[in-house]
C-alpha cells in the first residue's frame, strides 16, 4: 500500500485546538470560508446565468429593467456592507481577547528572546530553557516577548498564537493551554539561512505531572511558587547587582538617583513635562537608551546599555523591576496612577 506523503498526511489530520481561544479563531475561519464560497456560488450561478440564457440568437426578453437599477445597487451595497461589519466584529471581538493579556493571580509569567536561530526561554525563579517551554494545563501563560538581532515570529499553530518580534520592542502575548500534549513552536519570520531549522516544544503538562517537573529540576523551586507568579526572579535579582543598578539605585544610595519599589504600571513625569506609563516597553528603553526619556528632577548621567546588556538578561531585569519587592531602575517622581 502506498503511503501518503508527509505533507499530504499532515493535511488529513485535523489541527488540535489545544489553547483557550482556538475554536474561537477556527469558527471565524469558518465564517469567512463559508461565507466566501457561498459569494462564489452565487456570482458564479449569475455569471454562467447571463452567458448561457443571453447568449447570441437566443429568443429571450430583452426589454429593458422597470425597476430603477440604482435600488439594485443600493441593495447590493447595504447588504455586502453589512456581511462585512458582522465580520468585522466578530473578529475584532476575537482579536482584542487575545491579545488583552490577563492579570490572573495564577498566571504564569515566562520571558522568551528571539536570536538566530533558537528560542531562549526562561521563567520567574531563574530557570532557563533553549527552544523548549514547559507550561501547565489550564493555567493561563503570560509572555514578555523580544528579539536579539533580527525580526522573528513566535508562532504556534495548535494554539492559534502568532506574535512578531521587533529587536528594540518589548511585546506582549498570552495563551492558557487546555490540552496536554506536545506543540510545535515555529518562527514565522524569514530570519536568515537557518530560518526553517528554528524549532521550538511547547510541552503542556497536566497539574501532577508539571509539579514534578519544577520539583525535578533540583534547584528548589516550589510548584506553587512560580504558578502563582509571585516569586521575585532570582536572576533578576542577581542581574541587578552584577550590572551595577543597585549602585545608584538602591536605597540609600550616595549618587542622586531613584528608587522605586512598585513603579511599575505607574505615570512617570519627564523633563519636557510629558508624563508616560512605566509598561513593560518603557523599562526596556530606560535600560538601554537612557537618555532618551530622562526623568524630571534628575540629571541625564545614566550610561545607555545598549550593546553592554543583552535582551534575555534585559527582560529578566524588567520582570525583576515589575516584582513588588524589586527595586527600580529607572523612573523618577511619579504621577499617581
Amino acid at each position: 500500500m502506498i503511503q501518503p506523503l508527509p505533507f499530504f498526511a499532515a493535511l488529513s489530520e485535523r489541527l488540535p485546538e489545544a489553547s483557550n481561544f482556538a475554536p474561537r479563531v477556527d469558527h471565524v475561519f469558518a465564517g469567512l470560508l463559508v461565507a466566501g464560497a457561498l459569494m462564489i456560488a452565487l456570482l458564479t450561478a449569475l455569471t454562467l446565468t447571463f452567458l448561457i440564457r443571453y447568449r447570441r440568437g437566443a429568443v429571450v426578453n430583452r426589454a429593458a429593467v422597470r425597476i430603477a437599477t440604482w435600488k439594485i445597487e443600493t441593495a447590493w451595497t447595504l447588504g455586502t456592507t453589512l456581511v462585512f461589519l458582522a465580520f468585522f466584529f466578530w473578529g475584532a471581538s476575537t482579536y482584542i481577547d487575545m491579545k488583552r493579556v490577563p492579570v490572573a493571580a495564577d498566571a504564569t509569567e515566562i520571558s522568551v528572546v528571539g536570536r538566530q536561530w533558537m528560542w531562549d526561554i526562561r521563567y520567574p525563579d531563574g530557570r532557563r530553557e533553549f527552544n523548549e517551554m514547559h507550561v501547565c494545563v489550564n493555567r493561563p501563560v503570560r509572555l514578555l516577548l523580544g528579539a536579539e538581532d533580527v525580526i522573528h515570529s513566535f508562532f504556534v499553530p495548535a494554539f492559534r498564537l502568532k506574535q512578531d518580534l521587533v529587536p528594540g520592542k518589548i511585546v506582549s502575548a498570552w495563551f492558557e493551554p487546555t490540552r496536554p500534549g506536545t506543540y510545535t513552536l515555529f518562527c514565522a519570520q524569514y530570519c536568515g539561512t537557518a530560518h526553517s531549522e528554528m524549532l521550538g516544544r511547547i510541552i503542556v503538562l497536566s497539574p501532577s505531572a508539571y509539579a514534578a517537573w519544577l520539583a525535578g529540576d533540583g534547584n528548589g523551586t516550589t510548584a506553587g511558587a512560580l504558578a502563582t507568579g509571585t516569586t521575585v526572579s532570582s536572576a533578576g535579582s542577581r542581574l541587578f547587582q552584577q550590572y551595577g543598578c543597585n549602585i545608584c539605585h538602591a536605597p540609600g544610595a550616595a549618587i542622586h538617583a531613584p528608587s522605586l519599589d512598585g513603579i511599575y504600571g505607574r505615570r512617570v513625569r519627564l523633563v519636557d513635562g510629558t508624563f508616560v506609563r512605566a509598561d513593560d516597553q518603557y523599562l526596556h528603553d530606560a535600560i538601554l537608551h537612557a537618555s532618551q526619556q530622562v526623568v524630571a528632577g534628575y540629571a541625564p548621567v545614566m550610561p545607555a546599555f545598549r550593546g553592554v546588556i543583552p535582551e534575555p538578561d534585559v527582560l529578566e531585569l524588567v520582570a525583576y523591576l515589575k516584582s513588588s519587592t524589586g527595586g527600580a531602575v529607572i523612573s523618577g517622581p511619579a504621577a499617581p496612577p
